[in-house]
C-alpha cells in the first residue's frame, strides 16, 4: 500500500475536538478545508481549536508551514448542504446519535459530486446502519480517527459490505499521506479499537471500584508493566467519560454483559465528572 496524494477538498461535518483536529491535519497536509459548524460562534471556536493546535504543533517543530498559511486553508460553512460540490472527502465527526449522523451525511450526499468519498468518525456505531440510508452507500466508510487527532498515529478504516474496494484504498492512501498508519475492520461492534480498549477500560474502573488499587496504581500498572503509552483510566479521562459511557452502553446492547457499564462510572458522569474537559474525571485535570 503506496501514500496517495492529498485530497484537494475536504469537508469536515463538525468543529468540536475531534473535527477541529481532523481539520487540522488536513489543512497541514494542503487541502482546502470546509468545516461545517450551524452557530456561528460555535464556528468561530472550532477556528480557534485549529489556530491552538497549529501553534502547538509549530511549537514542537512539527509544522512545516507557518501556522496562519495552513489556517488560511480553512473556511467556515453554515451547514453540510453548503459544501462545495467538488470536494474529494467529506468527514462526518459530530456527536455519537446515528439519527443525528444520518441526517448531515444524507444532506451532505445531495450536494457533492458522484465521486467525493463520505465517512463517519464514529467510534461504535453501526457504518452499516448509516450506509444504508445513503444513495450510493458504495462510497461510504468509517475513518476511526483517535484524540488527539494531530498527534495520534493510528486511523482505524472500518468497511461494510456495500464499500467499493476503490474507495477503501483512495482513502487508506490519504492516511497514509496525513503519516499515518492505518488498519481495515470489518463492520462489527466497536470495531477493533472500540472494542478492546473500551473493555479493559470498564475492567479498570470496577478494580477502582473494587478497591483493588487507586487511579494512578492502575494506569501505571499498564504504562510500565505492558508499556501502554497510556493507562485506561487516563486514557477514559482523555475521551470523555459521557462518550465512553455512551459507547459502553451500545457495546453492552450488542455484545453482552462483559459491556455493562459499572455504577462508579454512571455516577461520575451524572456529577459531570467527565474528564479532562470537565478537569476532573478519574483524575484531577485543574
Amino acid at each position: 500500500m503506496t501514500t496517495g496524494p492529498a485530497p484537494a477538498a475536504v469537508g469536515v461535518i463538525g468543529g468540536g475536538r475531534m473535527g477541529a483536529g481532523i481539520a487540522q491535519v488536513f489543512a497541514t497536509l494542503g487541502s482546502r478545508v470546509h468545516l461545517v459548524e450551524r452557530d456561528p460562534d460555535v464556528a468561530a471556536a472550532a477556528r480557534q481549536r485549529v489556530a491552538d493546535g497549529l501553534t502547538k504543533s509549530a511549537g514542537r517543530g512539527t509544522l512545516n508551514s507557518h501556522p496562519e498559511e495552513v489556517l488560511g486553508r480553512l473556511t467556515a460553512v453554515s451547514d453540510a448542504g453548503a459544501l462545495p460540490s467538488d470536494v474529494d472527502l467529506v468527514v462526518e465527526a459530530i456527536p455519537e446519535r446515528a439519527d443525528l449522523k444520518i441526517a448531515v451525511l444524507t444532506e451532505a450526499e445531495k450536494t457533492v459530486s458522484a465521486s467525493t468519498v463520505l465517512a463517519t468518525n464514529t467510534s461504535s456505531l453501526s457504518i452499516s446502519e448509516l450506509g444504508s440510508a445513503l444513495k450510493r452507500p458504495e462510497r461510504f466508510l468509517g475513518m476511526h480517527f483517535f484524540n488527539p487527532v494531530p498527534a495520534s498515529q493510528l486511523v482505524e478504516v472500518i468497511k461494510t459490505s456495500e464499500t467499493a474496494n476503490a474507495v477503501t484504498h483512495r482513502v487508506r492512501g490519504w492516511v497514509r499521506a496525513l503519516g499515518k498508519s492505518d488498519i481495515v475492520v470489518r463492520d462489527s461492534p466497536g470495531f477493533a479499537t472500540s472494542r478492546l480498549g473500551v473493555l479493559l477500560g470498564l475492567e479498570a474502573i470496577r478494580m477502582l471500584e473494587d478497591g483493588v488499587a487507586d487511579a494512578d496504581a492502575i494506569d501505571n500498572a499498564m504504562e510500565l508493566g505492558y508499556r501502554h503509552p497510556m493507562g485506561p483510566l487516563r486514557s477514559t479521562d482523555l475521551v470523555g467519560l459521557d462518550v465512553r459511557l455512551a459507547i459502553a452502553e451500545h457495546l453492552h446492547t450488542t455484545l453482552g454483559e462483559r459491556f455493562a457499564p459499572p455504577r462508579l462510572l454512571r455516577d461520575k458522569v451524572a456529577r459531570g465528572e467527565l474528564g479532562r474537559k470537565t478537569g476532573r474525571g478519574f483524575h484531577d485535570w485543574s
